[in-house]
């Protein structure tokens, strides 16, 4: 059942499943929190307490009050749902929200215990022309992610979506259609656009006030990286010492949560349990 957390300029839309320790779970631009659907209850058949939120203007969560959607701004409200729910808690981001875990877990350490960033945009992306020539899933995802900005394209974001979901889940053309009737919605694409006037630079300055632990997942087919798993490893590195763990999923693209959700879970309650024991 749909939730609503008010917070200063809007209220976000949120879903909480199970008990035990909580997590959040945060989508990227454009999409639904229902992106988790897979992922959520895993997570909480393994013992967690689990809320699934959308991202301001986007899906349940009010429009046209918002000024921007930045990570810091996506951070504030993921800690002000923390301190809604009862912290501590882990933070699961996915491409513009990992950015944002990063965010949330340097600025409020006593209220983030872990963070996992799937996909995430959280440093500055830098061009590779080269790659552009040579590297086909990479240049349409370039080509196509650009357009639906240039244009402000409902058709071609979900021809991104298409690239980006090397294989689609087995209710894609449900998932497909909800998305689609969402951002029909008025006013709801201009929300989506004004994540693209944002960059990660927020969250990259961040990266070394990180003080928890940190996962980041990366899918090899990913078409926003030329070399996702390069990118992973460059976040770890810039995390303080000892806390940045990265892990590759062959065959997966930008949205692994959904595409391969049983391996995402393993992966999530594994780093989760080893954190634990350590």
């Amino acid at each position: 059942m749909t939730e609503f957390l008010d917070i200063e300029g809007g209220r976000i839309g949120y879903d909480v499943t199970g008990e035990g320790p909580l997590i959040v779970l945060s989508p990227g631009i454009g999409d639904l929190r229902q992106a988790y659907r897979f992922l959520a209850p895993q997570l909480a058949q393994a013992g967690s307490r689990v809320a699934t939120a959308d991202l301001r203007g986007h899906g349940d969560s009010s429009i046209g009050s918002w000024t921007s959607i930045s990570r810091t701004d996506v951070a504030g409200d993921l800690l002000a749902l923390i301190r809604h729910l009862g912290a501590p808690a882990v933070i699961v981001g996915q491409s513009l929200s990992g950015g944002a875990a990063t965010i949330a877990a340097a600025q409020a350490p006593e209220l983030v215990s872990a963070i996992v960033e799937i996909n995430p945009f959280t440093r500055v992306p830098k061009a590779d022309l080269g790659a552009l020539v040579r590297v086909r899933r990479y240049r349409r995802g370039v080509l196509l992610m650009g357009g639906t900005q240039a244009f402000h394209s409902l058709r071609l974001w979900l021809r991104y979506l298409d690239v980006a979901y090397p294989t689609k889940p087995a209710d894609w053309a449900d998932y497909t259609a909800a998305l689609r009737a969402k951002l029909t919605e008025p006013g709801r694409m201009a929300e989506f656009m004004k994540t693209m006037k944002t960059t990660p630079a927020d969250a990259e300055a961040q990266l070394p006030n990180v003080r928890c632990v940190a996962l980041i997942v990366m899918g090899t087919e990913d078409p926003d990286f030329a070399d996702p798993g390069a990118e992973g490893e460059a976040i770890a590195a810039a995390l303080p010492a000892g806390l940045g763990t990265v892990a590759t999923l062959d065959g997966a693209g930008h949205y692994p949560h959904a595409q391969c959700p049983d391996e995402v879970a393993a992966l999530v309650t594994g780093f989760l349990s080893e954190r634990a024991r350590a």
